[in-house]
C-alpha cells in the first residue's frame, strides 16, 4: 500500500510537470520573466557563472563574499539544502570537509571538526563545535541531547571550521555552525512549500511537510513571515525487547513567526518566536549480534526535546558603523530516558528517567564599521545565563522487586532526586583589520570574558541500597531508604582570553590567501554529584567537582581561488592544532556513573580541500575532503588511569573523509529545466572511545570498537518549471549497513549507530 502510494504520487508529479513543459504557453512578458528567473536560479544552484562565488556570508560579522573571507567556511543556501535533501546535521556533515556527525539517534547530535573529539558521546560536556540558530547558541546546553532543528526557509547555513572564540565565544573550540533563518520581505506577498514523501525498506513511510507565508502589513515598513513544519518518519528497527516493529519512529513539528519593522532606512526591528517539538519513540542504536535492523531494551530509550526561542533584534545604521543588538530568551525541555540494564547483563532492572529543563537568556550587542577605509573593526559585548534543572529517577520494575521480596520503596523508583546548575558568561570582544593596501591586510581579534558554573542538589528525594542488594543473591526484605541531603557545590569560575591574528594577501580579485593563529576554549563543567562515592564499590573513584576549561591553539594557512571566469574554484587549508587540558567524560567502573574531568593534551594535523569545476555548460563537478591525524600527545599515569587513554591514542575522527558531487542540468524547453545529480560521501574508520577501562590501566575496554569505513551514495533527478519543482531521489543507493557511531557506555546493549537503509522518495516544491 505504501509503495503504491509513493509511486502514484511520484508519477503524478512528473506527468504534471512534463505535460506542462510540452504544452504551448503564451509568449507573454510575464512568462518570459518567470522562465529567465528559473534559469538563473538553476544556474546559481549548478555553480555556473559567478553565482557560486558571490555567496554572501557573515562569518566575520559583516557581509562578505565567501571567496573573500580568510576563513575555512562552507556555506549552504536554501537551494542547496532543498536539492540535496539536507534536512539536518547529517547532510551538513556529509558535504563539509573535515567534519563528521556523531548521531546515534534523533536529538543526540555532536559534530567533530578537525579531529577534536575524544569520543562521539560527550555527556555533560559542552560540544567542541558551537551550534547557533540565529543568535542563540543551542550547543551551550552542555549535554549530548541537542535538538536537530528544521532547515526549511533558511537564508543559509554556514559551517566555520577552526576555533571561532573571538566572535562566537566558548564552545566554538573547533568550529561553529550558524543556521540563519530568513527575515520577512517587506515588498511582496509570498508563499512557499515543500513536501517530501519517502519509503525506507518495504514498509517504513517518511513524511515531511513544510510551508511558508510572507505578508507585508504596511508597504515597505512592516511584514510578517510564518513557517510551519511537520515530520512523521516511521522507524526501521525492530526492538525485540519491547516487541515493537519499526520502533524508532520520529515525530517532529513546530514553526516560527518573524515580524520585521523598518520605519526608516536606518532602523530595523525584528521579533521572532519559534518552537519545535521533536519526539523519537525509541533510539536508533542497534545490536548487530541480533541481526540487521534489530535492537534490544526492556523499554524504549527516549531522547526528546522541546525548544522555544523568543528573540528581539534591533539594527541601526549610524554614519560609518552598523549597530546590532540581539536579545534572546529560550526554553529547552528534554527527556533522557535510557535502559541501563546491560550494566548487569539484564539480570538487574536498572533504568534512568532524567527530565531536564533549561532556561536561557542571551544578550549580544556589536558595532561593525562600514567598509571602505584602511581600518575595519568589530566591537561588542556578550552575556549568557543558563539554569538547568534535572529530575533524576532511577528505576527498577515492580515485577523484579516483588520477585526478590524487596520492600520499602513507594514505587519502582529506587533513587529519586533533583539537581540544578547555574552558569554565566560575560565577555567583551573585538576585531581590528588594517589594510596596508587593497590586497594586503592584517586582522587581530580578542575576546576576554569570565565564566562561572555552580551545581546544587535539591532538598527532596531519597536514596536506597537497591543496587547493592540486587547484586547480593542472599539479600531480601526491606531496602535501606535515606533522604537526599541538599548540597551546594563549589562555584567554578574562570577568566579566559581568546585571540586571533590573521594576515591576508589577495594578489588578484580571484585569489585570497591567508595565515592565521586562533584560540578557543570551553567553559568549566561542574558535576552535579560531586563527592559521591559508589554504593557498589566504595573504593571506586569519588566524583570530582568538575572540569576546568580546556584550550585550543590553531595554526592555519589557506588559499581560496577562482579561475576560468568562475568555472573552477578551489578552497584549500592546512592546519596544526594543539589541544590542552582536555575535558573528558570519564566513567566510574562499578556503577557506570559519568563525570567530567581534565586530562593532558593532544595534537591534530590536517589538510582540507573544496574544489568545484564547470567543465561544460550545465555540468558541475565538486569534491571536498580532509586528511587528518589527531592523537594524544601529553598524559600522566593518573590521567590515563581515570580516562582509559594512553599516549599516541587516536582521537575519535577518521584519517580521511570527503565527498564527490556531480550535477548535469539541461533545458527541456518552454521554461522547464531538468537535472540529475549524484553524491558519494566517504568516511574512514575511527575509534569510538579510548581503548582501556577507566581505573584499570592496560585492561581493554569491552566497549572499545571502531566505526566502519563506508561510502554513502545518493542519486537525485528533478525538473523545475517556474515556481514548481519535483525531485526523485534514492538515499543510500547500495543499502549500506555500515556502523557510523559506537556508543562508549557498557550499560547499553544496543550501542551501534548505522546508516539509514535505502530510502526512495520524491520532493515536491513550490517557490523554492
Amino acid at each position: 500500500m505504501k509503495v503504491r502510494l509513493l509511486a502514484s504520487a511520484s508519477a503524478a508529479a512528473f506527468i504534471l510537470l512534463s505535460g506542462t513543459a510540452l504544452a504551448q504557453t503564451a509568449s507573454s512578458q510575464t512568462a518570459q520573466d518567470s522562465d529567465a528567473s528559473a534559469s538563473s536560479d538553476a544556474q546559481d544552484r549548478s555553480g555556473a557563472g559567478t553565482g557560486a562565488n558571490d555567496i554572501i556570508v557573515t562569518a566575520t560579522r559583516r557581509n562578505e563574499r565567501l571567496q573573500d573571507v580568510p576563513l575555512s567556511v562552507t556555506a549552504f543556501s536554501q537551494a542547496d539544502l532543498t536539492e540535496k535533501g539536507i534536512v539536518g546535521y547529517e547532510g551538513l556533515a556529509q558535504n563539509t570537509p573535515g567534519v563528521v556527525i556523531n548521531k546515534p539517534t534523533a536529538n543526540f547530535n555532536n559534530f567533530t571538526a578537525r579531529g577534536i573529539a575524544t569520543n562521539g558521546y560527550g555527556a555533560n560536556l559542552q560540544g567542541t563545535v558551537a551550534i547557533y540558530i540565529d543568535e542563540l547558541p543551542i550547543s551551550a546546553n552542555g549535554n549530548s541531547t541537542i535538538i536537530d532543528p528544521n532547515l526549511f526557509d533558511v537564508e543559509r547555513v554556514e559551517f566555520l571550521r577552526g576555533p571561532q572564540g573571538t566572535l562566537f565565544g566558548s564552545g566554538s573550540l573547533a568550529g561553529a555552525v550558524r543556521i540563519i533563518t530568513k527575515k520577512p520581505d517587506l515588498t511582496k506577498f509570498d508563499v512557499a512549500g515543500l513536501a517530501d514523501l519517502g519509503l525506507t525498506g518495504s514498509d517504513s513511510f517518511r513524511q515531511r511537510y513544510n510551508a511558508m507565508v510572507n505578508v507585508p502589513l504596511v508597504a515597505d515598513q512592516l511584514a510578517l513571515r510564518v513557517v510551519g513544519f511537520y515530520r512523521h518518519e516511521e522507524g526501521y528497527l525492530d526492538n525485540i525487547g519491547t516487541g515493537v516493529h519499526n520502533s524508532n519512529t520520529l515525530k517532529d513539528w513546530g514553526g516560527r513567526a518573524a515580524l520585521l519593522w523598518e520605519p526608516t532606512d536606518r532602523l530595523a526591528v525584528k521579533l521572532l518566536a519559534s518552537y519545535e517539538d521533536s519526539y523519537p519513540e525509541d533510539s536508533s542504536l542497534t545490536a548487530p549480534q541480533l541481526g540487521r535492523e534489530k535492537r534490544i531494551s526492556d523499554r524504549p530509550d527516549i531522547f526528546s526535546g522541546k525548544l522555544a526561542i523568543y528573540n528581539g533584534t534591533l539594527d541601526y545604521q549610524f554614519n560609518g558603523a552598523h549597530l546590532t543588538s540581539s536579545t534572546t530568551v529560550s526554553r529547552f525541555n528534554q527527556k533522557f530516558f535510557v535502559d541501563l540494564a546491560n550494566t548487569f547483563a539484564f539480570t538487574v532492572p536498572f533504568r534512568l528517567d532524567a527530565s531536564a529543563y533549561d532556561k536561557l537568556f542571551v544578550q549580544e550587542a556589536r558595532l561593525v564599521s562600514d567598509p571602505g577605509g584602511r581600518f575595519d573593526w568589530v566591537v561588542g559585548g556578550f552575556y549568557y545565563y543558563k539554569r538547568r534543572d534535572v529530575d533524576y529517577a532511577y528505576r527498577s520494575s515492580d515485577t523484579y522487586l516483588t520477585a526478590r521480596g524487596f520492600t520499602g520503596l513507594p514505587n519502582d523508583t529506587y533513587q529519586w532526586f533533583g539537581a540544578h546548575a547555574i552558569s554565566h558568561e560575560l565577555a567583551g570582544f573585538g576585531e581590528l583589520t588594517y589594510r596596508f593596501a587593497d590586497d594586503v591586510w592584517l586582522t587581530g581579534g580578542l575576546r576576554y570574558g569570565s565564566t562561572d558554573a555552580q551545581a546544587f542538589t535539591e532538598d527532596w528525594g531519597y536514596n536506597s541500597n537497591y543496587l547493592a542488594a540486587a547484586l547480593n543473591p542472599l539479600y531480601t526484605g526491606p531496602l535501606a531508604v535515606t533522604e537526599v541531603v541538599p548540597a551546594t557545590g563549589d562555584k567554578v569560575s574562570a577568566n579566559k582570553l581568546s585571540y586571533k591574528i590573521s594576515a591576508s594577501y589577495k594578489p588578484s580579485s580571484s585569489l585570497t590567501t591567508y595565515a592565521t593563529v586562533a584560540t578557543g576554549f570551553r567553559t568549566p563543567i561542574v558535576n552535579a554529584r560531586a563527592g559521591l562515592a559508589s554504593v557498589v564499590d566504595p573504593s571506586d573513584i569519588v566524583i570530582p567537582y568538575g572540569a576546568n576549561s580546556d584550550k585550543i591553539v590553531n595554526y592555519e594557512v589557506g588559499l581560496k581561488g577562482s579561475w576560468l571566469n568562475g568555472k573552477l574554484t578551489a578552497n584549500l587549508a592546512a592546519y596544526l592544532i594543539d589541544w590542552t587540558d582536555i575535558q573528558v567524560q570519564a566513567n566510574r567502573v562499578s556503577d557506570s556513573v559519568q563525570f567530567a574531568t581534565n586530562i593532558g593534551g593532544a595534537r591534530s594535523r590536517g589538510f582540507e580541500f573544496e574544489i568545484t569545476a564547470v567543465p561544460t555548460s550545465g555540468l558541475t563537478i565538486g569534491v571536498n575532503g580532509s586528511i587528518n591525524d589527531a592523537k594524544v600527545t601529553k598524559l600522566t599515569p593518573q590521567e590515563a588511569a581515570i580516562s582509559g587513554a594512553v599516549l599516541r591514542a587516536r582521537l575519535a575522527s577518521p584519517h580521511f573523509q570527503g565527498s564527490a558531487y556531480a550535477r548535469y542540468a539541461l533545458d527541456l524547453g518552454n521554461g522547464t529545466q531538468g537535472w540529475v545529480a549524484a553524491n558519494v560521501a566517504h568516511v574512514g574508520s575511527f575509534p569510538g572511545l579510548f581503548e582501556y577501562v577507566a581505573g584499570k590501566p592496560g585492561v581493554v575496554n569491552p566497549t572499545y570498537d571502531y566505526t566502519d569505513t563506508y561510502n554513502n551514495v545518493t542519486l537525485n533527478a528533478g525538473i523545475t518549471r517556474g515556481k514548481l519543482s519535483a525531485t526523485a531521489y534514492v538515499e543510500n543507493l547500495f543499502d549500506d549497513h555500515s556502523v557510523t557511531y559506537v556508543h562508549p557506555e557498557a550499560f547499553l546493549a544496543s550501542r551501534y549507530g548505522t546508516l539509514r537503509p535505502r530510502t526512495v522518495g520524491i520532493r515536491l516544491g513550490y517557490n523554492l
